[in-house]
């Protein structure tokens, strides 16, 4: 049965398809303005809670960071599409997608959660979770309407075998050691998502501070976070240079690692 054949889900297929191109603008925009219009809530009052939930929301980011580099280093799978177009040359079902069909958005949805959990404020879990994850989803439904109709049935036997969003974690293990390891493409796609999480993240700390001491007392702390994020910015920008000058690309074999 198509996917479209309800009239909600060729609603939904349209929003997905509508995202995929302008998702680059769409969701920095609703990012920032959702963390910017709620205050960061201390969780019980106690600024000692606060950095223990830090600590929570920067955990779930990092594991949220570690799936999306397992992902790209083993079996990477263009999402960018081409002319901001949902495109796919081939079905790819090795690596990390032959346990989870969509694990990057997963990535992605982890590592929003953990700016929330760091904001902690109600409505930012409300409205950001809700319109995240009404975003991927249908982001994904329109994927799927895609690759259906393009791969047919090897398609519909992927999506028997492997689940949407949850991992199959049976033979992980055997994936991860049959497969190498591609750092170089690790750090030349995803140094930009890096870049961009750990300067929110900073940023978010910074709201904290002067939520819970006031401008004046907190200029220390956010001097400190303003070299961090100017050497965070370098960092990427040196990166970028990198990837530019082809250093970051493949080597031919024989050419050292």
């Amino acid at each position: 049965m198509s996917m479209t054949d309800g009239g909600g889900d060729t609603l939904l297929i349209r929003y997905g398809t509508f995202l995929f191109r302008y998702r680059n603008a769409v969701f920095p925009a609703a990012m920032v303005l959702v963390l910017l219009s709620f205050r960061p809530v201390l969780p019980f009052g106690d600024a000692a809670a606060d950095r223990w939930l830090d600590g929570l929301g920067l955990l779930i980011i990092l594991i949220g960071q570690g799936v999306r580099a397992a992902v790209i280093g083993l079996a990477y799978i263009k999402r960018g599409g081409v002319n901001k177009k949902i495109h796919a040359d081939a079905l790819v079902r090795d690596g990390i997608f032959a346990h989870a069909r969509n694990p990057l958005y997963v990535g992605n949805l982890l590592i929003l959660g953990g700016l929330f959990v760091i904001h902690n404020n109600p409505w930012v879990y409300l409205l950001g979770g809700t319109f995240f994850l009404v975003s991927y989803g249908a982001i994904v439904a329109a994927e799927e309407e895609y690759l259906a109709a393009k791969f047919g049935d090897d398609y519909a036997d992927y999506c028997r075998k492997v689940g949407r969003w949850l991992p199959t974690l049976r033979g992980l293990g055997r994936t991860l050691r049959s497969m190498s390891f591609n750092w170089r493409r690790v750090i030349m796609k995803d140094y930009s998502t890096v870049h961009t999480w750990s300067t929110t993240v900073l940023g978010l700390v910074a709201y904290q501070i002067v939520v819970e001491r006031g401008f004046a007392a907190a200029r220390p702390a956010l001097l400190v976070i303003a070299v961090a994020v100017v050497a965070l910015a370098l960092a990427a920008l040196g990166v970028r240079a990198l990837k530019k000058s082809g250093r970051l690309h493949d080597r031919p074999m024989g050419q050292g690692s």
